[in-house]
């Protein structure tokens, strides 16, 4: 077999959907056996999954467009997933009705206070209106982030790494900085996470309980339809 032959069944391989298909699982699949192997919080599987793919498309010369195309049938999966969360708010439900008020206020309050303060350290530091819009959205899951960015007039592309970057930091930091603020309650602490790391956050706050994953999807899921409602109003007065 001479090398030509080989340079095209090497990217007929590459370029087959299966390969970015199989790329995607294999990778996540690495990265949450690294995770669970060393059992360090940085070590968050969404981000060494991620550039395990990056560093196979820079290697095989794959491009994003057809890489996306491939792992197209994960990205299906996203939708059952997060209707799935439904089932541990459904188990939660009473304890939820009772702090209703409470959960409303935190959720409110939090997401507000988590927007201004970014919004005025990146004005400090000289972050021009398209990137300050970008930032404003951060806190919230990529699909409700990357819509409300675009209409903000923001950099969407940046505003997908944002919400990836803030979602393992948080969930990376959240532990421990809960941990030296002593707070115990499965519910406070999803509200936590489900407010500061958004998807990845609720997964984190799943492993350590139905309650504490009930709270955080929920956290997570109003912050994302106040910001959505609220934030290109807030923006508009600017």
């Amino acid at each position: 077999m001479s090398l030509l032959e080989l340079q095209m069944g090497w990217r007929a391989l590459v370029s087959h959907p299966l390969f970015a298909l199989g790329l995607t699982l294999v990778a996540f699949q690495f990265a949450l056996w690294l995770y669970r192997r060393s059992g360090w919080l940085l070590l968050q599987p969404v981000m060494i999954a991620m550039l395990l793919v990056v560093a196979a498309l820079f290697a095989t010369g794959l491009d994003y467009a057809t890489y996306r195309q491939g792992a197209a049938p994960i990205a299906l999966l996203l939708g059952p997933a997060t209707v799935a969360l439904a089932v541990p708010l459904y188990h939660n439900l009473q304890r939820i009705r009772l702090l209703l008020l409470p959960i409303l206020l935190t959720v409110l309050l939090g997401g507000a206070l988590t927007v201004l303060l970014t919004l005025l350290i990146a004005h400090g530091l000289g972050a021009r209106v398209p990137v300050l819009m970008t930032l404003s959205t951060k806190s919230v899951t990529m699909p409700i982030a990357m819509l409300v960015t675009e209409q903000l007039h923001g950099i969407v592309p940046l505003a997908a790494v944002l919400v990836m970057l803030t979602g393992v930091i948080g969930t990376a930091l959240g532990p421990l900085l809960l941990r030296w603020a002593r707070v115990d309650h499965p519910a406070a602490r999803g509200l936590s996470y489900g407010i500061n790391a958004h998807a990845i956050g609720t997964a984190r706050a799943l492993e350590e309980g139905e309650e504490s994953g009930a709270f955080a999807a929920l956290a997570m899921s109003l912050l994302g339809v106040l910001t959505a409602v609220l934030l290109p109003v807030a923006m508009s007065w600017l």
